[in-house]
């Protein structure tokens, strides 16, 4: 079932177009992975999402309702983290997850919001004036997983997290999700993408040029292999689906596209293999592929 739905929705600031026709769509208990250099549009997308932004043009449709008309009810059942949090420098950290709780209108689980401080390493008693960048981060992400929300929209939540706080922040993603919940993900950190999403959406100038499962969008790069065979290999560089020939005689690493990657081992195979070591893609290699191509 359809958590969240746009439509060809387009945004534009005068002459300029942010949006162009973005269509995209997350399910019902998915972690949707959204990503793009900056300025690509993810944080212009993510406040039409949010009702702050009004589309040029398109719908967004979140439970059913219009992200823009229906904005306050929809945030209900909403929780949203930022990449950079700005609280109440005079109030305590504890004190401004009870307020973000209050402001949604939904009562605090206090056992939640205690276990999820501890695992956080939080301090609430400190004013929110001594918190680092980090701390901020975890003020936030402590008040959106206290809650009962349906969809959570988290724009770069882990920005000035550690890796450790960065390994509890996914447990709570993974959670959520196993609660059926949804989950918009937008993230720099491509392992953290590829570890937590179901599907991902990249983004680049203000369109989506690509969106599947990571296995579907895998097929689109390349896998390293580097090979070692007994005999010199020969005419590596005409089959097809080849890339990046670095080596000599019997000891070559290269790229080979994933649909050609059953032929070239078939062909390689021939000259006897001493080795053979494959490095399977990644999201990174996807990402830094799709904007070379520019």
């Amino acid at each position: 079932m359809s958590i969240l739905k746009a439509v060809n929705i387009s945004k534009k600031f005068g002459k300029f177009t942010a949006l162009n026709h973005v269509n995209l769509e997350v399910n019902q208990g998915e972690v949707y992975g959204f990503i793009g250099p900056n300025g690509a549009g993810k944080s212009t997308t993510i406040r039409i999402f949010l009702g702050i932004l009004k589309a040029s043009g398109g719908e967004v449709k979140i439970f059913g309702k219009d992200a823009w008309k229906d904005a306050v009810e929809i945030h209900k059942y909403l929780s949203y983290v930022p990449g950079d949090v700005n609280l109440w420098p005079n109030l305590t950290g504890g004190e401004v997850i009870d307020l973000f709780m209050r402001l949604r209108g939904v009562s605090a689980d206090k056992n939640r919001r205690d276990e999820l401080i501890q695992r956080f390493n939080l301090d609430p008693s400190k004013k929110c004036r001594t918190y680092s960048k980090g701390n901020r981060q975890k003020v936030a992400l402590i008040a959106a997983f206290s809650t009962d929300a349906d969809l959570f929209i988290l724009d770069e939540p882990t920005s000035g997290l550690d890796p450790l706080m960065e390994k509890v922040f996914q447990e709570c993603v993974l959670e959520a999700k196993r609660n059926g919940k949804s989950v918009l993900l937008s993230s720099h950190i491509l392992s953290e993408v590829e570890r937590l999403c179901d599907r991902v959406g990249i983004i680049r100038r203000g369109e989506i040029i690509e969106t599947g499962t990571l296995d579907e969008l895998r097929h689109l790069t390349r896998t390293n292999l580097v090979i070692q065979t007994k005999q010199p290999i020969l005419g590596l560089e005409t089959i097809q689906g080849v890339h990046e020939i670095v080596g000599n005689d019997r000891e070559f690493s290269f790229q080979v596209n994933g649909k050609d990657l059953d032929e070239v081992i078939r062909y390689i195979s021939r000259f006897g293999l001493d080795k053979l070591e494959s490095t399977p893609p990644t999201l990174e290699d996807l990402f830094m592929r799709h904007y070379d191509e520019t």
